[in-house]
């Protein structure tokens, strides 16, 4: 387990600024680590601190918390508050955000053990798909040699190769409203033998689904779903982001406060730690950490009901992003802007290349759109992004040989020369 200077400087490595946040949500997370080395007549009484971020969109709250679940490999899910509606109202009721959670575990569980026997069963699905090939073949009339089409097959030369492949025929879960999903197969498991059915597909898609169903025979299910209950109960991360928009005005009241407080009531008992029934399990909830959200433009954290402000101890302000973080968030991140649209042209054989002060004035523009406009923060530079390289990604064909093209601060200047005038013009604006 990392520290928490650790856990900041990987988190620095994507997220620019909001120390503060970072430095709280490492410190949680380090909390939890700690409690796991302790007796369990003492880590039963210590509660999880839960956080609660305020800041406005487009600062990195979601990021932060997205990740340090993948830092530690915690199960994690984001929810919107304003999707779950009271009970006794049509709509997803609070204790799906738990399920969601545990499904998300099974899968990582689940992805964990495959990956450990995946040598055992790759020359199984090797074998099926060279037979499903083989026979695709001499239905066309084509003439095989089974030796040369393993090597083609083990090459990877035949992976866009459609053939007939028999896999099993698994049910699509029904939709369902506030419960766990159900299938009418899953009624009679144990008692119908499995289907399966001849699909055309892909050589690649073949694989994929033959060796998620040959790991399925060799992991033992029981297994799994145990280990991917305790990982939700002691490792579980929930991200409720827009909680502010269930929050009646600061100062006022409205038609609506009564439907948001109850669910603000309804969210109460998961956080303070109930128990919820999924189809894998009962999860108990009281040692899920929580990290909620908003911007709370026309909230407050005191508007909250008392018995939830209590169960979010830590409240951290997030800080409007500067020229110098958006200069940092398109060149210095671990994949940064910059280097995802440099990526995407060079397929099409554009090296695409920046210079320092062209970075430095598509900082500038982003800091005055986001002045004179609504504020979505680094959300902003996507959209600055997109109208500057417009001219560059419609005209690249990817015919003509490897060329490089230099974005500097003029052809950013005459890219924005619209919008320059509209920000001059604003000046004498009163």
């Amino acid at each position: 387990m990392m520290t928490c200077k650790e856990i900041v400087n990987k988190l620095d490595e994507y997220i620019v600024g909001q120390y503060k946040a970072k430095r709280a949500v490492s410190i949680a997370l380090r909390n939890r680590y700690r409690r796991s080395q302790l007796p369990k007549s003492v880590s039963d009484e210590i509660m999880p601190k839960n956080i609660i971020l305020k800041g406005p969109t487009g600062v990195g709250k979601t990021e932060i918390a997205r990740r340090l679940a993948k830092l530690v490999n915690a199960p994690f899910v984001k929810v919107e508050a304003t999707k779950y509606t009271e009970v006794g109202y049509v709509g997803r009721d609070v204790e799906s955000m738990v399920r969601d959670l545990v499904e998300v575990a099974v899968r990582m569980v689940k992805d964990e053990q495959s990956h450990e026997i995946e040598n055992k069963v790759k020359p199984i699905v090797e074998q099926k798909l060279l037979d499903a090939i083989c026979d695709t073949w001499r239905g066309e009339g084509k003439t095989v040699d089974k030796d040369d089409t393993l090597t083609l097959l083990q090459n990877g030369k035949l992976e866009n190769e459609t053939v007939d492949i028999v896999v099993l025929d698994n049910p699509k879960p029904m939709l369902s409203i506030g419960g766990p999903e159900i299938t009418l197969g899953s009624m009679f498991d144990g008692l119908m033998p499995a289907k399966h059915k001849k699909r055309k597909m892909t050589v690649a898609r073949g694989r994929e689904l033959l060796m998620q169903e040959e790991c399925d025979k060799l992991i033992d299910q029981d297994n799994v779903y145990a280990e991917a209950i305790r990982r939700t109960e002691e490792e579980g991360i929930i991200f409720i982001d827009e909680i502010d928009k269930i929050i009646g005005k600061s100062g006022g009241s409205n038609n609506q406060d009564v439907s948001r407080e109850g669910v603000q009531r309804d969210i109460l008992p998961i956080v303070e730690g109930c128990t919820v029934a999924t189809k894998y399990g009962n999860v108990k909830t009281d040692f899920i950490l929580f990290i909620a959200s908003g911007a709370f433009h026309v909230s407050n954290i005191t508007d909250m009901i008392p018995e939830l402000q209590g169960r979010f101890p830590i409240r951290v302000d997030l800080d409007n992003l500067t020229k110098e973080d958006f200069k940092k968030i398109l060149s210095k991140t671990k994949n940064s802007i910059i280097l995802q649209y440099a990526s995407i042209l060079k397929v099409d054989n554009v090296d695409l290349k920046f210079t320092e002060d062209a970075i430095e004035e598509i900082a500038q523009m982003t800091v005055e759109e986001n002045e004179t406009s609504e504020n979505i923060g680094a959300r902003r530079l996507h959209t600055i992004m997109e109208a500057l390289l417009e001219d560059i990604s419609f005209n690249a064909t990817g015919k003509e040989p490897m060329h490089e093209v230099v974005v500097d601060k003029a052809y950013v200047q005459n890219a924005f020369k619209e919008s320059k005038r509209r920000f001059d013009l604003k000046k004498y604006v009163l």
